[in-house]
């Protein structure tokens, strides 16, 4: 029913589009039949005024054929005139699109496009300048996209890529105990293992936003899989001394596993993170009919208000100083993976905790 619905909807935006722009054609089709009626209008009066003050002589000297000539002469030469001066005025904003659409081609995407009346009103017009300033601010946006990537990602890689060669250039001194020699690969295999996880997490976010049908999908213990996900990140967490808030039973879901894993781990791993040393992670799951909620929460410091609305863009970090590990992938495979399974993802952070609750259809 909604698809049906959605595609008479779409056909009768293309109808209403189309008469938008037949009534457009149809405007500059009586502009340009008023330009040839005040062209003969024009000359009309003219060869009626050289007439009347004798300039040319009387209508019986010149004849008929003479000032039919004269007439069609002077309405070619005020018809070329204003039609001049009409077309200048008309293609007067089919420049500003060109000049626009040079300044967009050239990399300015902060130009934006904005007729004057009376064209500004015109639905066509309206609709040319809503689909070129949603080009124009796509663009700007994948232009940002671009640029954070380049700048995060090479951020993210270069310090542990730096740390682990200069731990490596330590261990060529050869002039180390076996205690140091120990903690040098340690840190080795800790930053090894962190490179590994975020060119882990690209790669995941790539093949999620290629991903456009949720495949694989099989019911499973959805708290079975949250608590396997904690035992993962166990190591994590005990070295803070978290404590943990498990407040749910058994429930199931039909989902594809191995992609709401990521969810889990994605959302469980920023929770540990974030949380403060000897603080509370928390996961609560509740069930209603065809829907179940799972949400994942942790004390610490919250999440400003007026960056709330960013924390899904991909390799966005509320964190601008990058002093926490990530690069800001994480909660945009998290969106991506429950859009694609037709649920939604909000956040809520006051009072000293910020909880994430993740809405998924049971079926």
């Amino acid at each position: 029913m909604k698809i049906i619905r959605g595609k008479a909807m779409s056909i009768m935006r293309g109808r209403g589009i189309r008469k938008h722009r037949y009534s457009l054609i149809l405007s500059f089709s009586l502009a340009m039949f008023f330009v040839l009626l005040w062209a003969i209008a024009l000359a009309a009066v003219a060869v009626y005024l050289l007439v009347y003050f004798e300039v040319i002589g009387s209508i019986e000297e010149m004849g008929v054929g003479t000032i039919v000539l004269l007439m069609a002469l002077i309405s070619l030469i005020i018809g070329a005139t204003v039609s001049f001066f009409a077309m200048k005025m008309l293609l007067k904003p089919v420049n500003k699109w060109i000049n626009n659409m040079n300044r967009l081609a050239s990399g300015d995407f902060g130009v934006r496009m904005k007729f004057g009346k009376p064209l500004g009103n015109n639905p066509t017009f309206l609709e040319l300048t809503d689909s070129f300033n949603t080009l124009a601010e796509e663009l700007q946006n994948t232009e940002m996209l671009r640029s954070d990537f380049i700048n995060n990602i090479s951020h993210e890689f270069k310090t542990p890529i730096v740390s682990i060669s200069g731990l490596a250039r330590l261990m060529k001194s050869g002039d180390l105990s076996e205690s140091e020699r120990m903690e040098y690969l340690d840190a080795i295999e800790e930053e090894s293992l962190r490179l590994t996880s975020m060119a882990t997490n690209v790669l995941n976010l790539i093949k999620v936003e290629n991903q456009a049908i949720l495949s694989s999908v099989s019911q499973f213990n959805l708290s079975e899989q949250l608590r396997s996900c904690l035992l993962l990140l166990e190591n994590k967490w005990t070295k803070k001394d978290l404590d943990l808030n498990l407040d749910f039973d058994e429930h199931t879901v039909s989902a594809n596993e191995e992609l709401l894993k990521q969810v889990w781990i994605n959302l469980l791993d920023n929770a540990v993170k974030f949380c403060d040393v000897g603080g509370t992670v928390s996961v609560d799951i509740k069930e209603e009919t065809d829907v179940i909620y799972v949400s994942v929460g942790n004390t610490g410091s919250e999440i400003p208000a007026d960056k709330m609305e960013k924390i899904f863009r991909k390799y966005y970090q509320v964190d601008e100083s990058h002093s926490t590990e990530g690069n800001g992938v994480g909660l945009a495979i998290v969106l991506k993976i429950v859009e694609l399974h037709g649920g939604s993802v909000t956040v809520k952070s006051e009072d000293g905790v910020t909880v994430f609750t993740v809405e998924l259809p049971k079926m």
